[in-house]
């Protein structure tokens, strides 16, 4: 997925971000041999942003949406205290079976559950609380899974969600897709949700940050 910002100065920002574990470098190189979609890859800067958060949150407990070859469900679990958990939830068995054979060789293996099948499926089988959630699988159903991790979500827990600016395809008004539709609603949904309170970064694609109003 394309940045916010231009090659040279996302070059300069991953350059100027401490490496991550040796088991990422791996899993960044499987996905763009085998993976024609890698750009949906978090990668380094947007992993070390995501652990970063997940630091700062003190965050027992993780919930991902949309795990794809495990690069940011690792990236998170850096940063997990000892007895923390992530599940992270995936459509394509393929795909899980290559994150999950990452999550076994890494320092984290007893922390992370892998569920596969639809991730509302799955949703509706969790308990909460959540300290921290991230979104970042098919845009036409954000809402959806907005709506339903919002009650499983710890009272100063945080959602993440992912491509929000969507390769600034956000601002086209000619653009009628699909994806961009539904990235746009919701976006103006958490806006306007007096549940919440949201702050947009433009991290890469651009990273919706949303916390329950308490």
């Amino acid at each position: 997925m394309t940045g916010m910002v231009s090659p040279e100065i996302e070059a300069y920002a991953t350059d100027h971000t401490t490496p991550g574990h040796p088991l990422l470098a791996q899993v960044e190189t499987e996905t763009r041999a085998t993976e024609e979609s890698h750009g949906m890859m978090v990668g380094l800067l947007e992993g070390r942003f995501l652990e970063t958060l997940a630091w700062l949150s003190g965050a027992q407990r993780v919930l991902e949406i949309g795990c794809f070859t495990g690069y940011s469900a690792l990236s998170m679990a850096a940063a997990l205290p000892p007895g923390g958990s992530i599940v992270t939830c995936e459509l394509d068995p393929e795909r899980a079976a290559t994150a999950r054979r990452y999550f076994d060789a890494s320092p984290w293996a007893d922390q992370i559950e892998i569920l596969v099948g639809p991730a509302l499926d799955s949703v509706r089988t969790l308990l909460g609380p959540f300290d921290l959630v991230f979104i970042d699988a098919d845009k036409v159903n954000y809402a959806n899974y907005y709506e339903a991790v919002l009650p499983l979500l710890a009272d100063r827990g945080l959602i993440v969600a992912d491509n929000v600016l969507w390769s600034g395809r956000v601002l086209d008004a000619d653009d009628q897709t699909d994806d961009t539709v539904a990235i746009r609603a919701f976006n103006d949904l958490v806006r306007a949700d007096d549940r919440v309170t949201c702050v947009m970064a433009t991290v890469r694609d651009g990273v919706l940050l949303i916390r329950r109003n308490t």
